[in-house]
């Protein structure tokens, strides 16, 4: 089922994002473009699990989950243009997926504090059953040198929002107070490389441009 359906006029063609994610929603309808979303219903730790075991790095399983989730919907869908996208965490040589319970989000916090970590942002387009555009960002993300007591805080006001993203932060809310510096795009960190997409839906004429 669609959700928070916008239709675009009967001259655009069709955008889909492949997503429950709200903020690349609103991001989207923001900047002006007519898009509905549905959601992709894969496994992604599966995937990512299995993408790791073969070797992946980071920026090949942000990519590679983006193109699974816009293949799944565009297979329904092809005369639409579908945009999958897909954020990865790296820090320490090491993958971090979404925080499964409060203890794994103040985990996750510890050992980011102190550090620098990347955010690598994917996104992909299908239409009429193939890619046909893709496109990877990084950002780079310094975290303050937290105290316990405040991680411990921070995780027990936020973990309702917070349980939704990698590393157990959203530099859009409270997440802020968090970071020393951000080095890339404000957008590439909410997940949404929003500006190469937007360059692309206008070549296209997909928005006007």
């Amino acid at each position: 089922m669609d959700i928070h359906r916008v239709l675009p006029d009967s001259t655009t063609p069709a955008l889909i994002l492949a997503s429950t994610s709200s903020i690349r929603l609103q991001l989207l309808q923001a900047a002006g473009v007519a898009v509905s979303a549905m959601p992709a219903r894969i496994d992604e730790e599966m995937i990512r699990q299995a993408l790791q075991s073969e070797g992946a790095t980071p920026r090949d399983l942000a990519d590679a989950l983006a193109e699974m989730k816009a293949r799944k919907v565009a297979d329904k869908h092809p005369d639409a243009f579908v945009l999958g996208c897909d954020q990865v965490l790296e820090a320490h040589g090491q993958v971090f997926s979404k925080p499964e319970s409060p203890e794994q989000a103040l985990e996750q916090l510890g050992q980011l504090r102190g550090h620098s970590h990347k955010l690598l942002s994917a996104a992909v387009i299908y239409h009429q059953g193939k890619p046909i555009w893709r496109h990877v960002s990084t950002a780079r993300l310094t975290m303050r040198a937290l105290s316990d007591a405040y991680m411990q805080d921070y995780v027990n006001r936020n973990w309702h929002s917070i349980r939704h993203s990698v590393g157990a932060y959203k530099l859009e809310e409270e997440g802020a107070r968090l970071f020393s510096a951000v080095e890339g795009d404000y957008f590439t960190v909410l997940g949404l490389p929003l500006l190469p997409i937007l360059g692309y839906l206008g070549q296209r004429g997909i928005i006007p441009s």
